[in-house]
């Protein structure tokens, strides 16, 4: 078993140095470069119940049939969470503009998202998982920009991979992880680009700090992939 499933099955999450995460892409490594260039071209979070304008997205949701190792896009829907996972914006059906095609059609995305189903499935055998895909951007262009203003918690799902894309001229964005019902818990901040977190949803809470501008506006670049075995998670 890889040493990151080793670290995901004792702690319930795992990191990943991009050179790790290049050598579970194989062969395939190195081209998740390509997709940059998309996360500057996001349209605005119109969701947000802070009133904030810091947050810009993208998503996509996806079935992965790891029998037939196929990936099939699904048709466009909402994204949802119950208040029990996300007390902020659970019970909206939240529309976002899709990820494009040319991201979600290229030979990267499809490797990233079938090798991190095939990995997850190691430790939690399923015949499909029901994947969604979100960009994020958090930019500081006014001000305080909240990577997850909802604060600590679940999503929802089995498994979460996040993925850092950029990290331009902004301080803070420390991530946190701690045990469902416990305080100790680890901190660290992710900086090199295309370094991964892999998160046990069932096990472990996870929030990420406010970011400010370093001198500059700038931004904070995610990918986060969500697991979940037994389909979408829907009103």
């Amino acid at each position: 078993m890889p040493k990151m499933l080793e670290a995901l099955a004792r702690d319930g999450y795992a990191r990943l140095t991009a050179a790790e995460l290049d050598a579970a892409l194989a062969p395939l490594a190195g081209t998740l470069e390509a997709l940059a260039p998309s996360w500057s071209d996001l349209p605005q979070d119109s969701h947000l119940r802070d009133g904030g304008r810091y947050r810009f997205r993208r998503h996509a949701c996806f079935i992965h049939d790891l029998a037939r190792e196929m990936l099939v896009r699904t048709p466009h829907r909402a994204h949802w969470q119950p208040t029990t996972y996300n007390a902020l914006h659970g019970g909206l059906e939240r529309w976002f503009e899709p990820v494009s095609a040319e991201v979600a059609d290229s030979a990267a995305w499809t490797r990233l998202l079938t090798r991190m189903g095939e990995l997850f499935a190691e430790l939690q055998p399923t015949p499909r998982w029901h994947i969604e895909a979100h960009q994020f951007r958090i930019d500081t262009a006014s001000g305080i920009g909240r990577p997850t203003p909802e604060g600590a918690h679940r999503d929802g799902v089995d498994y979460i991979a996040i993925l850092l894309v950029a990290r331009e001229r902004v301080r803070g964005g420390e991530t946190r992880v701690f045990p469902v019902g416990g305080e100790r818990g680890v901190r660290f901040t992710l900086r090199e680009p295309w370094s991964t977190l892999l998160l046990d949803d069932a096990r472990v809470v996870h929030e990420t700090t406010p970011i400010q501008s370093d001198g500059a506006p700038g931004w904070r670049d995610t990918l986060v992939l969500t697991y979940r075995a037994s389909g979408f998670q829907a009103p």
